[in-house]
């Protein structure tokens, strides 16, 4: 038997209760994970919550790393005893947890497995946008949103590391603090979108704008492009944009929108371990600095809920298992 995080109905954070499970058997190309450590995502409150549909009894958690407990049928790139990761598991809220193959990260000999479940998400998000969606390149001028945000501070180090100049948004001077020891060479409040990107880019416009805000900011996103430059709308914390008539591309100098997904870079094992090599890579060269912002046992679950939708929190919170 094994611990697992478990909901059996949706509600606020105390329905999720501390169970015994079976251990799972891994089927074809399936691999069962030892779990050390699970990042807690606003996901999951929206799953827990019943915003997004889930079937019940349902255990939290796409995000995790641990170690290789056995392998399925088919299974040819992990063995036993291999330290793993990944952002698109099931049920990582638990002592076990069954990945498909092509979901998994091989993490570098001695990585701190805590730290490692603190990046998938989060800082693969960062590299697809920067080296895949848009390929930034030394010099280029970029807007991102929620500069002190766990995608946000992780992107702005990504950037600065390829040479590019940072102009990001926050909403506080507390906030505006923490984006700037990020490495961020312009630090705005909302309000000042698109007028101050504007300013210091002597009226140009960025080449990219990374919008993950949504619904709020997308306008002021989009009038801080470049003839021909793009705005990547990855989330839409504030809300989905609504329809809008694409003339607006053409009479604002060709630029160009794109909604993205983790999933659809990651398709191929080699994919995701090129992400996987960088991410790791730069964090164990001190070029990457993670934030984790609380440390949780796995039957303090529903607290990290909590303390996650309180808004007070800062960085990365973690289940320790």
């Amino acid at each position: 038997m094994a611990r697992a995080i478990q909901m059996k109905h949706t509600g606020g954070p105390e329905v999720l209760t501390l169970t015994d499970i079976e251990v799972p058997e891994p089927g074809e190309n399936q691999v069962l994970i030892k779990v050390a450590a699970a990042g807690v995502n606003f996901i999951e409150t929206y799953q827990r919550s019943g915003v997004y549909s889930v079937d019940l009894p349902f255990i939290p958690g796409s995000e995790g790393a641990g170690t290789v407990a056995a392998v399925g049928p088919g299974v040819t790139n992990f063995s036993v005893g291999d330290a793993v990761a990944t952002a698109g598991g099931r049920g990582s809220y638990s002592e076990y947890m069954l990945v498909e193959e092509s979901k998994l990260a091989r993490i570098p000999d001695g990585l701190d497995l805590t730290t490692a479940a603190a990046l998938p998400l989060q800082g693969f998000t960062s590299h697809y946008l920067i080296n895949s969606t848009y390929n930034v390149q030394e010099g280029d001028v970029v807007l991102t949103t929620a500069g002190a945000g766990g995608v946000g501070g992780l992107m702005t180090q990504m950037l600065k590391a390829k040479g590019a100049t940072v102009i990001t948004t926050t909403s506080s001077d507390e906030k505006a603090a923490i984006a700037k020891s990020k490495g961020a060479d312009y630090v705005l409040k909302y309000d000042e979108v698109p007028q101050k990107v504007l300013e210091v880019t002597d009226g140009r416009g960025v080449d990219v704008a990374y919008d993950g805000v949504g619904k709020d900011t997308f306008d002021n996103s989009l009038a801080s492009l470049r003839t021909r430059g793009m705005l990547v709308l990855f989330g839409g914390a504030s809300g989905q944009v609504p329809p809008f008539d694409l003339q607006r591309l053409n009479a604002q100098g060709s630029i160009s929108v794109c909604r993205p997904s983790l999933a659809h870079y990651c398709l191929t094992v080699e994919e995701l371990q090129w992400r996987a090599n960088d991410v790791f890579g730069m964090l164990a060269d001190g070029e990457l600095e993670v934030s984790i912002g609380g440390t949780y046992d796995l039957a303090d679950a529903a607290q990290a809920h909590a303390d996650l939708e309180s808004g007070k929190t800062t960085g990365k919170l973690v289940l320790t298992i």
